[in-house]
């Protein structure tokens, strides 16, 4: 190998290693809160699945905040202009609190709403109110750290997020338990001890960031054209999002109209399918922050290794997974809810998954390639060609409504068959190309 291709090596390492740890903490604990929640019952448990499912839609839509803060803030600090990239960070994390703000009000006023939309049974409905009302309060703390982390990312700097991240997130299963079970406030225990902890993680970033604006003599106050420019940038990247949340709310639709076991079952499906892609995302923010820095610097050879390099490593590491949730399927079930009935319901759909992989590394890692690239238009438009095969295909399944291990394999297989082959199809397409590597960001 090359000392080029070590450096490269070395450089994407140094990113993915710290960003690695930064997003498995946060899916293993809320591995935790399925846990501890699905101890007080199924019906709970159900009842996480769709208070997540629309929080994490929400939540979901302005994750735009740290895909578009990311390489806004990497090219200026490619081209040199640290003072420059700290700012444009700064006015993102301003955008996010005055748009998280306003989101938790009407989030919170129209939780009954949202709940009532996917038609559970009352018992369910009542646990999912009760969780996303409380958990609404922390949208305004989950989208500045969102902002925050971005900010870092495109600085180059995955290790300080894993630290606050990890803090964070052991603060939450803590408040958690202490809410849970000393307090006996169930399942908005849960919620309550997120936000407390939410709220703590972006005290964290306000000290780091106001420490960095102080370095490089940036200011801390809101500018209203780079808020603007912030709010314009992310603009194509949000509608790239609907399209994801539609397919994982109608996916959750589904699971919903085939029966309150099979809904629970996609629950823990969808949290272990959260954990391997937060793991395989740690490539993706690597290629994001180098291609950003690299465009900035303007040196396309250097764009190509870094596509080739991550993509070949994302699938890797996407095997790996597989073979670990394979391992893994017969017993996942028993440790979330205690049922060995629910461990043997899932085993099919868990395979599925794990097949499905390699594939879905490929994916991620061509996701945060054409973020770094600035390319969101494109990545908006993919996304809804790619609801075209896979709408119809759920439709299907609604109107047959297979029931049990049948039912929700049929599920896992439309999610991760269907709706990744034809994210890698659109995604590999356009890196073949050369349009990408001339966005403006």
């Amino acid at each position: 190998m090359t000392e080029t291709g070590r450096s490269l090596n070395r450089d994407i390492l140094r990113l993915a290693v710290p960003a690695l740890g930064a997003l498995i903490a946060e899916p293993v604990f809320l591995i935790i809160d399925s846990v501890m929640v699905g101890h007080l019952g199924v019906t709970p448990l159900a009842g996480l699945g769709l208070a997540s499912s629309v929080l994490s839609t929400i939540v979901g839509l302005m994750i735009f905040l740290a895909y578009s803060t990311t390489p806004a803030v990497a090219r200026r600090f490619g081209a040199g202009d640290r003072r420059g990239a700290v700012s444009v960070g700064i006015d993102g994390m301003w955008l996010a609190l005055g748009m998280g703000a306003v989101l938790a009000v009407a989030g919170y006023l129209a939780t009954p709403l949202l709940v009532g939309l996917f038609g559970a049974p009352a018992a369910v409905s009542e646990q999912a109110v009760a969780y996303l009302g409380i958990s609404m309060w922390g949208l305004p703390a989950m989208l500045i750290v969102f902002a925050a982390t971005g900010l870092l990312r495109g600085m180059q700097n995955t290790v300080i997020p894993l630290w606050i991240a990890t803090a964070g997130f052991a603060a939450n299963a803590l408040l958690n338990a202490v809410f849970m079970y000393g307090l006996g406030w169930g399942i908005a225990g849960s919620a309550a001890g997120t936000v407390v902890a939410q709220w703590g993680m972006v005290g964290a970033y306000v000290f780091v960031v106001g420490r960095l604006a102080a370095r490089h003599n940036a200011s801390v106050r809101p500018q209203r054209e780079g808020v603007r420019g912030s709010a314009r940038s992310g603009g194509w990247m949000f509608l790239r999002t609907v399209s994801l949340r539609v397919s994982l709310l109608v996916t959750v639709g589904v699971a919903t109209a085939l029966g309150t076991d099979e809904l629970a079952g996609w629950q823990i499906v969808f949290t272990i399918s959260s954990t391997a892609a937060f793991a395989l995302d740690a490539l993706a923010i690597a290629a994001q922050a180098l291609i950003g820095r690299s465009l900035g610097e303007g040196d396309e050879e250097h764009v190509r290794g870094v596509l080739s390099r991550t993509l070949a490593w994302g699938a890797w590491f996407g095997a790996l997974c597989g073979v670990v949730i394979a391992a893994l399927s017969g017993v996942v079930g028993a440790l979330f809810t205690g049922s060995w009935e629910v461990a043997a319901l899932l085993v099919p759909a868990l395979l599925v998954m794990g097949a499905m992989q390699p594939l879905a590394g490929a994916v991620y890692v061509l996701d945060g390639v054409l973020m770094g690239a600035g390319d969101a238009r494109y990545l908006a438009i993919a996304g809804a060609i790619n609801l075209v095969p896979f709408l119809p295909y759920l439709a299907a399944l609604w109107w047959l409504r297979p029931t049990g291990s049948w039912g929700l394999a049929l599920l896992s297989a439309g999610f991760f068959v269907v709706l990744m082959g034809m994210r890698f199809w659109t995604l590999f397409r356009r890196v073949r190309g050369t349009q990408w590597l001339r966005q403006e960001v």
